[in-house]
């Protein structure tokens, strides 16, 4: 199947630290992962892997139970995805640093972010999590560490008295917990190969990379190479829809690098899905939303490119009857798991919030008889509410019974904080205003003398 394709293994990462699916949702879509082309996971567990003892703290309220690991597993052997785990070592630490009883293993002791790499109790912490992790993962060929965006390294009070001495650069200092980190791996779990990110390694000299165990650069002397792109998750840290045309062109670019390198260099590619930017940010798109974004990115790295014929297969593994790259809709209702949460999602992105604005700032009755002054003063015309009001409510109705559908949906796939999260960023903002409005006419069309010219303004917002 993968006879045109140069990476032989094609990763789907499932960043769990917002918005993890539910187990039941994992089962309808891995299917769909090994047709579009996908032999892999990485699972970016974070804070849903189900930690014990010491560092049970690190668990979020619905995180996934061991018995649920092990179901994760046995569904993706039998669709023939192997499995990476992934587990932060360095920066994005945030998960683990935020708890009190943890912060003193801060790099910069106001910032979550990374992790004191001077502290021996530092190794002892993620050696604790990395052999949680691979209990529950045996067998397992690589083990993903992180170690990207270690932000503030070099900042903290002990990395400031070590950078002091001569010859110490926070390029050594980088590398020495990198290759602590996977020395441990490789002493501890001797059968499974460390992988890392590479943003922190770009601008190393070479003579101080050409030191480490890590299957970095070839020019290094390593014989292999991991290449990354993205299916969503990477264009805006509050995207709720995918721009598939952009991920299309990554893809293509990665396409192009695979070709003009020496054969056998690249051992595989990831395609990154992220669903927070950082533990602490909003979450961008959901997996659903972005699963005809990884068809085209599976598919094109699969057959090459992606023609016509290639298009025509996405559709067909996705239900579409016409598949759009280039905008955020497509024509007609697609049949993937997830697709109907893509259908109200991207309602609800190109519409609601538009249709709402379009109410309160350019209707020229809200605009020229209901504006900010008038609310505050509580007085309208009562003709105009005749104009506002029926309006409002439809729109109120309208949107309210797609949140009602969406709500319903999310639900079948993702747990509750998770479904609250997304409807209150993007959903309830909106709503409400169209609510305040409501609210604003009715207290002005209250029971009262007659109208008269409005008194002095309170200075209160309605």
């Amino acid at each position: 199947m993968s006879g045109s394709s140069p990476f032989k293994m094609r990763l789907v990462h499932l960043d769990l630290k917002g918005a993890p699916p539910k187990v039941s949702y994992l089962a309808e879509v891995f299917p769909l992962f090994h047709a579009l082309g996908a032999n892999g996971l990485l699972i970016e567990y974070e804070d849903m892997f189900p930690y014990e003892g010491h560092l049970r703290l690190l668990r979020a309220q619905h995180a996934y139970s061991p018995s649920e690991i092990k179901e994760i597993l046995h569904l993706a052997t039998l669709n023939e995805l192997e499995v990476v785990p992934l587990v932060q070592t360095f920066g994005h630490m945030e998960f683990v640093l935020k708890h009190e009883a943890l912060a003193h293993l801060r790099e910069v002791a106001f910032f979550p972010n990374t992790l004191n790499p001077h502290e021996a109790e530092s190794l002892a912490l993620v050696g604790a999590m990395i052999d949680q992790v691979m209990e529950l993962h045996p067998g397992a060929r690589w083990l993903h560490v992180g170690c990207d965006e270690v932000y503030y390294l070099g900042e903290g009070e002990a990395s400031r008295q070590w950078l002091q001495q001569e010859q110490n650069t926070k390029a050594r200092l980088c590398l020495s917990h990198v290759k602590a980190v996977a020395s441990y791996v490789l002493a501890r779990h001797p059968a499974t190969k460390p992988l890392v990110w590479d943003d922190m390694l770009r601008d190393i000299p070479e003579d101080q990379l050409s030191a480490l165990l890590m299957e970095k650069y070839r020019k290094c002397g390593f014989q292999q190479l991991w290449a990354a792109s993205a299916f969503k998750g990477a264009t805006g840290v509050s995207q709720a829809l995918t721009p598939i045309e952009h991920h299309l062109r990554n893809q293509m670019q990665w396409l192009q690098v695979a070709a003009h390198g020496p054969a056998d260099t690249l051992q595989g590619i990831v395609l990154t899905g992220w669903q927070r930017y950082d533990h602490f940010s909003v979450l961008c798109e959901l997996l659903p939303v972005g699963i005809p974004s990884l068809a085209v990115c599976l598919q094109s790295l699969l057959q090459g490119g992606f023609a016509e014929d290639v298009k025509a297969r996405v559709e067909n593994f996705l239900g579409i009857p016409s598949l759009e790259i280039t905008g955020f809709t497509s024509e007609g209702a697609a049949s993937f798991p997830g697709s109907d949460i893509l259908a109200l999602v991207t309602q609800v992105g190109l519409h609601l919030r538009s249709s709402v604005d379009e109410m309160l700032h350019r209707d020229r009755y809200v605009t020229g008889w209901f504006s900010s002054y008038h609310r505050r003063r509580k007085f309208v015309h009562p003709v105009m509410i005749q104009h506002i009001q029926p309006q409002a409510l439809s729109l109120l109705a309208r949107w309210s019974a797609l949140a009602g559908e969406l709500e319903a949906a999310l639900r079948r796939v993702f747990y509750p904080d998770a479904v609250e999260e997304w409807l209150e960023e993007n959903v309830q903002p909106s709503l409400q205003q169209l609510q305040q409005l409501l609210q604003d006419l009715g207290e002005a069309a209250g029971p009262g003398p007659p109208l008269a010219s409005p008194g002095p303004d309170t200075g209160q917002d309605p």
